[in-house]
């Protein structure tokens, strides 16, 4: 059977911590920051773990992970 093909696209978002969480970037960092607060913006460069109900479509898209 041939290898699996990581999603590539995925690949550059999405990384996994030592325990086997996903973790990614939160939006709303690229555009229109003179409106948000230092607070605010402080906390969007932060990453975070995925959702549980997208977990199962991300393990599909990086099967070496």
């Amino acid at each position: 059977m041939p290898k699996m093909k990581t999603n590539r696209a995925a690949a550059k978002r999405f990384k996994v911590t030592g325990t086997g969480k996903i973790m990614r970037a939160r939006a709303n960092k690229s555009h229109i920051l003179t409106k948000k607060s230092p607070k605010r913006k402080r906390r969007l460069r932060q990453t975070t773990v995925v959702d549980a109900i997208n977990v199962k479509a991300l393990r599909k898209m990086l099967p070496y992970l």
